[in-house]
């Protein structure tokens, strides 16, 4: 399920942009592309006048730029032979206050508009669209709206919708108290019933879309310090995203003002890509625009705080749990760069952040982290150029207070020691290496790629036509880099000097707690208010109430709205017959090699998978630690950092990562293994084969500096656990509650759920007198049979007809260069098993909830699955949005079904209410059995499944789904037939069979604050992941205040 609001961004931290090329027919670039296809500069057509063009041979595309004749509304069409279409919409909306405005109105203005008066039209349209991509996203100084479709007629049909949406919303006063904010009781269902309810569902609480997605966003430490940190540097551009105790400052007047000052024409920047002709996108946006006038409008681009000397500000945080009690600091240093406008000098100073902190041999990672001052670098680190002004910010995590100067101190030496000693020449061509790749690598969303790549920057000055003169950017950098000093010379221009910010944020062992009290304090302040319009405190409740359930009518109407108004595209769209691609198969010795023969721009694409079988769990837990450490440890012969130049150098990377699949026929079989992944130009295949098989096979465990890098990683990994969780805590809840249902449910716990992440910080938490062997032995008995040349590998080749030969000479060689034999893992221990039908609560210092109920179904091949998949769109789309997150005030909540893999289930996120989400979970399959569904409900649901099913790929995926999981092209089909030819009945069928029948089957996972209800009477088994007790030692031990000083 799509999450709108989680869109919401702040400004990123980034280094060097690399566009990603789609793939496309030379002869359809002439033809999409030809300037004589495309009227004149000055020409006026369909009310906008041409203002420039450009050619940009590299990226195979032509931009034109237009202004609206009417309204001086910008416009980009970028032509290009791609047949993935993206148009976006977005308006400069610098936030006036904390009170998250933007984010706010970016959530209502999609809630229904003049020409589509539904409820909440954007989410109504999911379901009938073939789209790939729809989404809103809320910046720090503007808001875009941006989709993308390979349909024309799907293309017309959002593009309606989203212009209405933006420019004629009806911003009704309960959608704003639904997605803002509002004071109701907390559970508005419980007080309907005949005793009137119980004090606990009466009591009053603040409610919200936005309002708990924020106080998600809170629970991220990382968050927390960026969002604190840009406070501080860019007082001008407020929290856009919005700032709990901020938000319920914010009125509907003010809501609605702020959308008329800022969502018109006037304000707004379009862009379109791909191969639909322009003057039909003319027609639409012309139509949309013209019966607005031009007017005035905020294009002010904001600056950063004016730096002319060391600044110094420490504000307060949470503890972190997982982080030793001696390493709670985070601090960081800022400088102020260039002109972000200066496309060229923008290029190079992304290139110079790339050759400081880019790896483990970067002289700020060795120097910082290497040197142990910190376990990780800090949110905000690196070149953020989306400002008018770039910011360059180098930061740590897990710093200990004595240690907090020490970070700038090494800042400053190390950029002395670079400006003395200069960049290696190999590590900048390993960058020039990977610019040449970055035009080659087909991908199959590179519209999208582009609109967020030039959206910032055009919102904030930067000329478009500048930013995609890629070549002539390259170009210039070389013959700069040519002359000698260039890079050094910017080093010392911006670096060089104590025009700084320090931004540290310390540890307060009562900041939850203040969080708690200070929104308990602002909600009887607020209720106070509303109080003083009232004979007395009694009718001010009652009218409390009584608001509450005249939204949840509202709400329950909306199920049954006539959606007739809102257009659609229709399954007899969606081709019965999927386009089937040519491979060949062959072998070398005993390895079977899968071929992909097609144009691949002259790149070759490599993967590969070892199974293991009877794979213990002592070394399974161990295998993403593995896939760390051969990635930063070095060989004997070679370190890390001269790995690393090669890898640039000669490829476009090598990866390697834990690999599991279910059988598509039996969910008791599996494959599990490790999977080897790169891609190179075909001239250097042989030099990624023979960097892959270094790494793997000949990296150093014993050398004397493995174990010290080895805590490194654990402590970096550590560091960020918590806010990792909290950024996706519903798929940590999915993947415990599938734990215990199926085989690869319980691998995929033990390598990449809650399971992984205690392993990780016990061990990340082993004071340095205590040995790491016995990890190293494991690690070394993995490398012992991580790769082979036996039957147990097999490979598979994407790449161009015209190197195949070479390839398979190539593949030949290192075949024969690997091990001949595997050792087989010896088993010393019991398997871990997981909770089957069971209730885990595991108590974690968030403010709201991740909550997952999955159960086990059928194999891929069996007749249920499909029905199954529509049941899950339909679950979602029909019920769960509507009562988890409509109602319920969740920032999202859906259904899912794993048609691989035989697993369905249901999840909510960041959700303050999970006792109410676990009945409507329960409950839904008997909803779903007893519904009637119409043969429009079961066409948009067909309609979303086919979304990803038919969604563009890239060549370098293609025969991927095969190789990785042994689906055939006949399975595929047969399912893509059984999808399309789902009924109501077999939905109805299903969902009593799995959802109601089996209910007691079912395992339910939360993660969130332990309150009362979470009790062994309730049936809930608490599971600690340590964090509860953690954070007790560390509130006893009591850091001391932190002072702000200019």
């Amino acid at each position: 399920m799509m999450l709108r609001s989680a869109r919401w961004q702040p400004r990123t931290a980034r280094n060097i942009h690399l566009p990603r090329t789609t793939p496309s027919i030379r002869r359809g670039y002439a033809a999409v592309t030809d300037l004589s296809a495309f009227p004149k500069v000055g020409e006026q057509l369909h009310g906008f006048t041409l203002k420039r063009v450009k050619q940009v041979p590299e990226l195979e595309l032509t931009a034109l730029q237009l202004q609206h004749d009417k309204t001086g509304a910008d416009y980009l069409h970028i032509a290009r032979d791609d047949a993935n279409n993206v148009f976006s919409i977005g308006f400069k909306t610098n936030p006036p206050d904390d009170t998250g405005v933007p984010h706010i109105l970016e959530h209502t203005t999609l809630c229904g508009s003049e020409k589509y008066p539904v409820r909440d039209p954007f989410f109504k349209m999911l379901p009938r669209t073939l789209s790939n991509f729809m989404n809103a996203f809320t910046s720090s100084d503007h808001t875009t709206y941006p989709f993308a479709t390979t349909n024309a007629q799907d293309f017309k049909n959002l593009m309606s919708v989203y212009l209405d949406a933006t420019l004629r919303p009806l911003l009704q006063e309960n959608d704003f108290t639904q997605e803002g904010w509002r004071i109701g009781p907390e559970n508005p269902l419980a007080v309907q019933d005949a005793e009137g309810g119980s004090e606990d569902a009466k009591r009053l609480v603040f409610k919200g879309v936005v309002y708990n997605e924020m106080k998600g966003q809170m629970s991220d430490a990382g968050y927390l310090y960026y969002i604190r940190f840009q406070d501080h540097l860019f007082p001008a551009i407020n929290n856009s995203g919005g700032d709990p105790q901020k938000i319920t400052d914010l009125t509907w007047e003010q809501l609605k003002r702020f959308h008329r000052d800022h969502y018109h024409p006037s304000n707004a920047k379009v862009l379109t890509y791909g191969d639909m002709p322009l003057v039909d996108h003319l027609k639409e946006i012309d139509s949309q625009l013209r019966s607005f006038d031009k007017i005035t409008v905020d294009h002010e681009v904001k600056t950063p705080i004016t730096l002319d000397g060391p600044k110094h500000v420490t504000v307060l945080g949470p503890l972190d749990p997982l982080v030793p009690a001696d390493r709670q600091h985070k601090t960081s240093v800022t400088w102020l760069m260039g002109d972000t406008t200066n496309v060229l000098e923008n290029f190079s100073l992304g290139i110079l952040s790339n050759l400081l902190m880019d790896g483990y041999g970067s002289p700020l990672y060795r120097n910082l982290i290497e040197s142990g001052l910190g376990a990780d670098f800090s949110p905000n680190t690196g070149y953020d150029s989306a400002g008018k002004t770039g910011v360059f910010s180098v930061g740590l995590n897990a710093v200990k207070e004595e240690d907090v100067p020490k970070v700038r101190e090494a800042l400053a030496k190390t950029f002395i020691e670079v400006r003395e000693k200069g960049f290696d020449k190999i590590k900048v061509d390993g960058i020039l290496h990977q610019l040449e790749l970055s035009l080659k690598h087909k991908t199959a969303h590179f519209g999208m790629g582009i609109m967020q790549r030039l959206k910032p920057g055009w919102f904030n000055g930067v000329d478009p036509m500048d930013a995609l003169a890629w070549q002539d950017t390259v170009n210039g950098f070389q013959a700069n880099y040519a002359k000698g000093d260039y890079l050094e010379g910017l080093l010392e221009k911006y670096l060089l000097n104590d025009r700084t910010l320090t931004f540290t944020m310390a540890p307060s062992e009562t900041y939850s707690k203040e969080l708690v009290a200070e929104e308990s304090k602002r909600l009887a302040e607020k209720i106070s208010d509303a109080t003083k319009q009232f004979p007395n405190e009694k009718e001010a409740h009652a009218y409390l109430e009584k608001r509450e359930l005249e939204l949840l009518e509202v709400q329950e109407n909306a199920r049954n709205q006539d959606l007739s108004c809102l257009p659609t595209v229709h399954v007899k769209d969606i081709p019965r017959e999927k386009e089937r691609k040519s491979f060949r198969e062959s072998s070398i010795g005993d390895v079977k090699v899968q071929w992909r023969e097609a144009p691949t721009n002259g790149l070759t694409y490599f993967r590969a998978i070892q199974s293991f079988q009877d794979l213990p769990d002592e070394l399974r837990e161990m295998i993403p630690l593995f896939t760390s450490a051969i990635q930063r440890l070095g060989t004997r012969n070679k370190t890390m950092e001269q790995l690393e130049e090669l890898i640039k150098l000669k490829t476009g990377g090598i990866s390697i990562g834990y690999h599991t699949s279910p059988s598509p026929l039996s969910l008791s079989k599996y494959e599990e293994g490790l999977t080897f992944a790169g891609y190179a130009l075909d001239r250097n295949v042989p030099d990624m084969y023979e960097l892959l098989r270094t790494l793997v096979t000949e990296t150093d465990f014993e050398g004397p500096e493995a174990e010290k890098k080895i805590r490194e990683l654990l402590q970096s990994s550590a560091s960020g656990a918590v806010n990792s969780i909290a950024e996706s805590g519903h798929s940590y809840a999915r993947t415990f509650a599938e734990a215990g249902l199926t085989p690869v449910g319980r691998l995929n716990e033990q390598t990449g759920g809650v399971s992984q992440v205690k392993l990780t910080t016990n061990l990340a938490s082993r004071p340095s007198t205590e040995s790491l062997n016995d990890v190293i032995q494991k690690l070394k008995a993995i490398q012992s049979f991580a790769i082979t040349n036996t039957n147990k590998l097999r490979v598979a080749i994407n790449c161009g007809h015209e190197s195949s030969t070479p390839n398979q000479d190539s593949l030949r060689r290192f075949l024969d260069s690997l091990p001949a034999t595997a050792t087989s893992p010896a088993t010393t221990s019991s398997q871990t098993q997981y909770p089957r039908n069971s209730k885990s609560f595991f108590p974690l210092p968030y403010q709201v909830y991740y909550s997952a109920r999955a159960m086990q179904t059928v194999p891929y091949v069996d007749a249920s699955g499909a029905p199954l998949e529509i049941l899950a769109k339909l679950l979602t789309h029909k019920h769960l949005h509507h009562e988890i997150r409509e109602k319920g005030g969740a920032y999202g909540g859906g259904a899912y079904s794993r048609s691989l893999g035989g697993l369905f289930g249901m999840y909510s996120y960041r959700d303050p209410n999970p006792q109410n989400t676990m009945k409507v979970m329960a409950e839904a399959g008997q909803w779903a059995r007893d519904y009637v569904w119409t043969a429009q409900d079961i066409e948009e649901a067909k309609l979303g499944v086919f979304q990803g099913y038919d969604a563009p790929q890239s060549v370098s995926q293609e025969g991927m789904r095969l190789f990785l999981s042994g689906i055939t092209d006949d399975m595929l089909q047969t399912r893509r037939e059984r999808l399309l030819d789902v009924t109501a009945e077999q939905v109805q069928k299903v969902a009593d069979e799995f959802l109601v029948q089996r209910a007691a089957e079912s395992s339910i996972a939360i993660l969130g604050e332990k309150k009362d209800w979470v009790t062994e009477k309730n049936g809930w088994e608490v599971r600690d992941m340590g964090m509860a007790e953690k954070l007790q030692e560390l509130e006893e031990q009591g850091p001391g205040e932190a002072v702000t000083t200019p």
